[in-house]
């Protein structure tokens, strides 16, 4: 019986090695990452702090999620996914090209190889064209600089952000994404890191707590006081996060296949997991559930399945959820008020202990729980498997912690040494007086306009001036000046 029309190749639109399914799941897990970031983290950030910082947080979202884009497909791309320069890094080259872009997917150092020199696993070759692949990754970088913009809100200067986040892209992300992804010295060693628990939540922990000493703290009364501007809106942009990790983790075997699907259960079973015991403990030693606790609990949560989603069974899952929401709850509650290096560097959200120590975590019970069969479904090196299985598990775990120390190590240098050569010709942290004021000083514009709450929105700033006879005539200043559309 011939194949259905909708079935049968149409070329050259639909050459033969073109799985229409992988490729519509491709597309749509990166447009869920993408929507994590945008709108997903600009929500969150713009709503879960201080009122005078909504629209800064929220910008410095967006422009990172812009610039990495561009920046991705000039050169990054084939950083991280390219061939090989060094075992750390690709030879950076443009990804715009349409005879690049059409033709099929490929990580060309991926192939593995025995000891021996026989081929133990084939070069990873997605059906679906290139153009997937590459727009998949990106939503991978970018979500992990906004992330890292956790560690800073509040304070960073924004021009100095905008010459950070391409030369925090260029030099420390790429090394660990081709390291761990694109077939790099770890990734051949045996390293596992199924969706980012190293690349992104690792390097953005330790990258934004980083940062975040060296552009230093907030004003005091930032520091003291700092309420989330609106708390429901915040809810959004973290079910945003939430709903958008499906494609996170169900998009990484780049196929439509069973450890896709075991990957999203996985992904939200330990979420929801982390964030019930995040608010029983809250619960228990603070006598109230927290809104913003629950949402903390939720990330660690998502952060510590990341690097094993696909890998390990669903009780796994649970007992990921159990020590996500349990052991960075102490880190941040207990642990940060007794250390004196974390009472001294002012991490806005927290993300050295939602991401480093959730991310970190996550590796190393990877280490513990990865399932053997299903290791060997999608994994390079064939018989990886947890220590909880026996065999050469024990080998496994302690290269996670080797892999872990990697990436911890090169994001201290890299970002340390950006940031100082950034210093060299702007300020890192914004002057005293933008800091009490606010958007309205940064930016010439504020989050909210309420009536009867003063001008809010400057129509001269803006391209409108009273006595302008082109001023549009809806446009009309009403009481205490506050601008008013008839």
């Amino acid at each position: 019986m011939a194949d259905a029309p909708a079935y049968q190749p149409m070329l050259p639109a639909v050459p033969p090695w073109l799985n229409k399914g992988d490729n519509a799941w491709q597309l749509t897990a990166a447009t869920l990452v993408g929507l994590q970031s945008m709108p997903g983290l600009v929500i969150l950030y713009g709503s879960i702090v201080k009122k005078k910082w909504a629209v800064n947080s929220a910008f410095m979202a967006l422009y990172a999620f812009a610039a990495a884009l561009i920046l991705w497909v000039l050169v990054c791309y084939r950083m991280a996914f390219g061939d090989k320069l060094l075992p750390f890094w690709g030879k950076g080259a443009p990804a715009l090209g349409q005879k690049y872009l059409i033709a099929q997917a490929k990580i060309p150092e991926s192939v593995h190889y025995h000891s021996n020199g026989d081929e133990e696993s084939p070069m990873t070759e997605p059906l679906y064209p290139m153009a997937s692949l590459v727009y998949f990754e990106f939503t991978f970088a970018a979500i992990t600089l906004i992330l890292l913009a956790g560690g800073v809100l509040g304070r960073m200067n924004i021009k100095a952000w905008m010459a950070f986040v391409p030369l925090w892209l260029i030099f420390s992300y790429t090394v660990g994404a081709f390291s761990l992804w694109g077939g790099g010295f770890l990734y051949h060693w045996g390293v596992i890191d199924y969706s980012g628990g190293y690349v992104i939540h690792v390097s953005s922990g330790i990258a934004g707590f980083v940062a975040a000493y060296w552009v230093g703290p907030r004003l005091k009364s930032d520091r003291e006081r700092f309420p989330p501007n609106n708390v429901l809106l915040m809810l959004a942009g973290a079910g945003l996060l939430w709903m958008g990790w499906s494609g996170f983790n169900g998009g990484s075997p780049y196929a439509a296949n069973i450890t896709s699907s075991v990957a999203v259960l996985n992904t939200n079973v330990c979420a929801a997991t982390s964030l019930l015991v995040w608010t029983c403990l809250d619960v228990a030693f603070f006598g109230r559930p927290s809104v913003i606790g629950a949402v903390q609990g939720m990330i660690t949560g998502l952060v510590c399945i990341t690097p094993g989603a696909g890998l390990v069974q669903g009780w796994a899952a649970v007992v990921m959820g159990i020590l996500s929401g349990s052991i960075p709850w102490f880190t941040m509650m207990i642990l940060h008020k007794k250390s004196t290096l974390l009472q001294q560097v002012d991490d806005t959200l927290a993300v050295f202990h939602t991401h480093a120590v959730a991310g970190l975590l996550g590796g190393a019970l990877t280490g513990l729980f990865a399932e053997p069969t299903l290791c060997s479904l999608i994994l390079p090196v064939k018989n990886s498997r947890g220590a909880f299985y026996g065999g050469n598990g024990g080998v496994q775990f302690l290269k996670q912690l080797v892999g872990a120390l990697f990436v911890i190590g090169w994001n201290i240098i890299s970002t340390t040494v950006i940031l100082l050569f950034i210093r060299l010709f702007m300020p890192l942290r914004m002057p005293e007086h933008e800091l009490v004021i606010g958007d309205d000083a940064v930016h010439g514009e504020e989050a909210y306009a309420l009536w009867g709450d003063g001008e809010k929105y400057d129509p001269t700033r803006h391209g409108y001036d009273n006595s302008d006879e082109n001023m549009p005539a809806r446009v009309a200043i009403g009481a205490r000046g506050v601008t008013i559309q008839l």
